[in-house]
């Protein structure tokens, strides 16, 4: 299915198929590890990498607005990739997404990567604060770390999961992760690696594939 139904940390949940969750109690859209502009980065290193990620992250991110109908949208943490991604294009095609969604709320909890590379432009309307944050009974955070008498949703991990096939075929798919006392989104971003997590007992872990959700 393209969308799943659960409970975490007393909280009803909807995972999307875009890689992002949506909190219907705070009308909230999450998602993490944007990584807008990474291409343009190491293009600018030299590195010969594809362009058009950045268009194709912004896009999803208004899909996934559009079907949740969120009212408002948290990022938890790294949505610039590095100050070397406010290319002119990057730029451009941020204020164009911003101007599709001008009545949207936009938060932003700092992550490594913004510390880098410094907060959105001003012009953008972001407001932008250190983790955590409260989001009705959870706590969101960057990174994957407990909290006490919490439950905390973070990302900055790129959880996968890997998925075996005929012969020695392996397949790593983004994930949703969720432990005893943290949950972890998958990395957002169109052009991001990814990190197979230890799986604990009792752990609940979503895969993503062509747009839809499944437990695994």
């Amino acid at each position: 299915m393209a969308v799943v139904h659960v409970e975490v940390g007393g909280t009803a949940l909807v995972l999307l198929g875009e890689r992002a969750v949506f909190v219907p109690e705070q009308r909230a859209l999450l998602v993490a590890d944007v990584h807008v502009g990474k291409a343009a980065s190491y293009r600018g290193l030299g590195v010969p990498v594809p362009g058009g990620t950045t268009g194709g992250t912004l896009a999803r991110l208004g899909a996934a607005l559009a079907a949740s109908g969120a009212q408002q949208l948290i990022v938890l943490g790294d949505f610039i990739h590095s100050a070397r991604s406010y290319a002119r294009a990057t730029l451009d095609a941020l204020a164009r997404w911003r101007e599709a969604h001008a009545g949207l709320r936009v938060t932003l909890l700092r992550g490594n990567h913004d510390l880098h590379a410094g907060d959105p432009p001003a012009a953008l309307g972001f407001a932008v604060v250190d983790a955590p944050l409260r989001c009705g009974p959870l706590w969101l955070a960057h990174e994957p770390a407990p909290l006490p008498d919490a439950y905390v949703l973070a990302g900055h991990v790129h959880p996968c999961v890997v998925v075996g096939g005929r012969g020695f075929d392996r397949l790593r798919l983004p994930c949703f992760h969720f432990g005893a006392r943290v949950g972890v989104l998958p990395a957002f971003g169109e052009f991001t690696g990814s990190h197979a997590m230890r799986r604990e007992a009792g752990d609940r872990v979503f895969a993503i594939a062509d747009g839809r959700v499944r437990e695994v």
